[in-house]
């Protein structure tokens, strides 16, 4: 299975911690967010990643290389100034991802997500992980009922950055800048969007605050 960690973002509100380095390089417990994410996704048997580069991208290639340290094969999708968003970047990604479903992962969150627990070929055409609303999201984005997504619902969860995805998912969208939201919310009108909740850790290193936050928890 494929994976692609979304790692092209600027960083503006991380800021002025991302004016010389990339936001998946800053560290929790001594290490970059993306070199965990990379080894989670090898401990689950992933051993194909794609990462969308953009903001100081040559930085993450020359901290990840060929991916060899870490027992996984790295591609690269550099997306220079152009930065393309969620959805434009992994359709540029499209052709080095193959033709399999392939999970999607942020770079900027640190989780103990195990990724052996997606599905290799979902029921819908997405399936999202969801987690508990954080402090900084309290109204969620979906709701979540027998293991499909829906808009609404007695209680609203929050996406956490990670699911898999069906290439055909993206094939009526057209290359260029696009966010994922649009493509989420026309997949539940259609009934093609699954997933699950996870009640594990998971943060999304947002502000220089949740950073240090984050930091001096685990230091504790």
């Amino acid at each position: 299975m494929h994976a692609m960690i979304l790692a092209a973002g600027r960083g503006e509100r991380m800021r002025p911690l991302t004016d010389k380095i990339p936001k998946p390089l800053l560290e929790v417990a001594g290490k970059a967010l993306i070199v965990h994410q990379v080894e989670a996704l090898e401990s689950a048997g992933v051993k194909n990643i794609v990462i969308n580069t953009g903001h100081f991208g040559e930085q993450i290639q020359y901290e990840l290389g060929t991916g060899a340290a870490f027992g996984v094969d790295i591609l690269y999708s550099d997306e220079g100034d152009n930065i393309l968003e969620t959805a434009g970047g992994i359709i540029k990604a499209l052709p080095l991802l193959g033709d399999d479903p392939f999970i999607v992962t942020n770079a900027d969150i640190f989780t103990d997500f195990n990724y052996r627990s997606l599905p290799e070929e979902p029921d819908f055409d997405a399936h999202l992980v969801l987690v508990d609303n954080p402090p900084h999201n309290p109204q969620g984005d979906f709701a979540f009922e027998n293991g499909r997504i829906i808009e609404q619902g007695s209680k609203k969860l929050t996406y956490s950055g990670i699911a898999v995805f069906y290439p055909h998912f993206f094939e009526s969208s057209s290359p260029g800048r696009a966010s994922l939201a649009p493509l989420l919310h026309r997949a539940i009108k259609t009934g093609g969007l699954g997933g699950q909740h996870f009640m594990g850790i998971w943060n999304d290193i947002g502000t220089p605050s949740r950073l240090k936050e984050i930091n001096e928890n685990i230091a504790n």
